[in-house]
This record gives structure tokens, C-alpha cells and sequence, in this order.
């Protein structure tokens, strides 16, 4: 079953999450952020990378944000939602997302072009397993709009890694 989801501005509120990435950065973590928009385009949340600072290696900020976000709405409103990260999410963020109900994900650069910036980084060991790919093998249908603005996004990470 697809569902309507809303006309966004897409470029806009990407770009709140490369704001946010580099917040992050700043901040001591990784350079990663996501936003959850709701329905009418509003912002209803927003994650950074929890890995520098908790030392959750899992603590991917669309992981955390989907955590935060099936625990406040349910799988029937998420799916008119949409999540915003800076970067492709990986195989367990893609999960997350998968399992919280979300409607649609955009992101700014590729899980390979991540890969092939970063390289064998070991807090940060790429998986070259697009997004699209997760949610295919699912039973139910996640919109994927991306990569989109992938040079802006490169830079959060450019001397970082």
C-alpha cells in the first residue's frame, strides 16, 4: 500500500541536517544528524550522532531518531513522515526506519560515496548496502529520495575522518 506523502521542500530541510551534522562535529561526535518532519513540514525531531560522546556504536543519529520517534507517535502517523538524514542511512539505520514505520527517507550523499571518503575508518566501517536495497526486502513500502545535495554533504566530513 503507498500512502500520499506531502509535496516538502526537500533542499530546505536537508540542509537543516547538514546544520545539524556540523553540530555535531563541533560537538565531539560524529558528523551525522537526521530530522523527523511531519506531515505539514514541520520539524517534530531532530538527532546527532550519539557514537563520540555516549560510545554507543550504534548510536547513529537515524537510529536514535527513529528510537525517539516510535516510542512518541505510532507506525500510522509515521507514515506520512518523512526523515531527513545527511547521509544514506546504513543497513540498521534503513531498519530502524523500516521497523518505526516511516514513510520516506532523504539523504544527502551515498553509503558509497561515504565509504570511499571515509575509507577503512574503525569507528566508522561503512557498509556499502544501499538504503533502497533494506527497504526492498521489506513488505511494505519506504520512499527514497537521494543522494541530493551530495557535495554539501560531503563537507561535515571532509578532515573529520
Amino acid at each position: 500500500m503507498t500512502r500520499d506523502l506531502p509535496e516538502l521542500d526537500h533542499e530546505r530541510l536537508l540542509r537543516l541536517t547538514f546544520a545539524l551534522a556540523e553540530k555535531s562535529r563541533r560537538e565531539g561526535n560524529h558528523p551525522f544528524a537526521a530530522i523527523l518532519v511531519g506531515p505539514g513540514g514541520e520539524v517534530l525531531m531532530e538527532a546527532m550522532n550519539a557514537f563520540g560522546i555516549e560510545g554507543d556504536s550504534t548510536g547513529h543519529a537515524e537510529r536514535v531518531l527513529m528510537t525517539r520517534a516510535s516510542v512518541a507517535y505510532g507506525a500510522d502517523f509515521l507514515a506520512g513522515c518523512t526523515m531527513y538524514a545527511n547521509a544514506e542511512p546504513c543497513a540498521m539505520c534503513a531498519g530502524a526506519a523500516y521497523w518505526a514505520g516511516i514513510g520516506r527517507v532523504v539523504h544527502g550523499m551515498s553509503e558509497r560515496a561515504l565509504k570511499a571518503l571515509i575509507g577503512p575508518h574503525p569507528e566508522n566501517l561503512t557498509l556499502d548496502l544501499p538504503c533502497r536495497d533494506v527497504f526492498a526486502a521489506g513488505q511494505r513500502e519506504v520512499e527514497v529520495i537521494g543522494p541530493l545535495l551530495a557535495e554539501e554533504s560531503a563537507r561535515a566530513h571532509e578532515g573529520f575522518w
